[in-house]
């Protein structure tokens, strides 16, 4: 029985973190594939290309939920596997399920986004001053730079930082360094590789990314 609630959570929380917000909204309202697009990607940040500010903040917003709900559920829910050691144990399966949904969404053929906003949903469940400064950090980056992928990758390695400092499991601080690689290193490559060239888009809050 245990073995099947935790099935269960896993499968849950990859498929919520697998519903593909950005790429809905831009059918729908649009009629374009987002993976068309620019990175290609299905987070907010291409969807602004398409659609403007207004839908990169709801994109962003429905990404960072998708992973906090699931984590909340598992750290809060009371149901509880014998077979992990311990609540937090859940809350990082449950949460790399999620991040991993979205970016390889079973509902658009393994595609999808970088996961940063459903990493931050995650880290929200988890240790909110984590995520709020990753945040805030991003933001510093993203407005003196104008690179969204920088922030994102500067932000994402502040997390196993900032979780140790404010005294969080082991687990925790583990489970952001790895997020931190899978999201910087593995989800942005091709970012970075834009980066060096000098070819990587630049934010704009007006219109589309320059």
């Amino acid at each position: 029985m245990d073995w099947i609630i935790l099935v269960l959570y896993i499968l849950i929380a990859y498929l919520f973190g697998s519903i593909p917000t950005g790429y809905i909204l831009v059918k729908q309202l649009k009629g374009i594939d987002i993976r068309t697009v620019g990175s290609g990607g299905t987070g907010a940040t291409n969807v602004k290309r398409v659609m403007g500010t207004k839908y990169f903040v709801i994109v962003m917003l429905c990404d960072m939920f998708k992973g906090m709900i699931p984590t909340l559920a598992a750290l809060h829910s009371g149901l509880m596997p014998d077979i992990l050691p311990s609540q937090y144990t859940l809350a990082i399966i449950v949460g790399i399920a999620a991040v991993f949904g979205h970016s390889k969404s079973i509902f658009i053929n393994f595609t999808g986004g970088k996961s940063v906003a459903t990493s931050i949903g995650v880290l929200l469940a988890m240790c909110w001053q984590t995520a709020l400064i990753a945040f805030i950090i991003w933001v510093i980056v993203v407005y003196l730079t104008r690179y969204v992928s920088l922030g994102s990758i500067i932000a994402s390695f502040s997390t196993p930082i900032t979780m140790w400092l404010f005294d969080q499991p082991a687990s925790f601080v583990i489970f952001t360094l790895i997020c931190s690689l899978y999201v910087s290193l593995y989800l942005h490559r091709a970012n970075i590789k834009r980066l060096f060239a000098g070819t990587e888009n630049k934010f704009s809050l007006k219109g589309e990314a320059k």
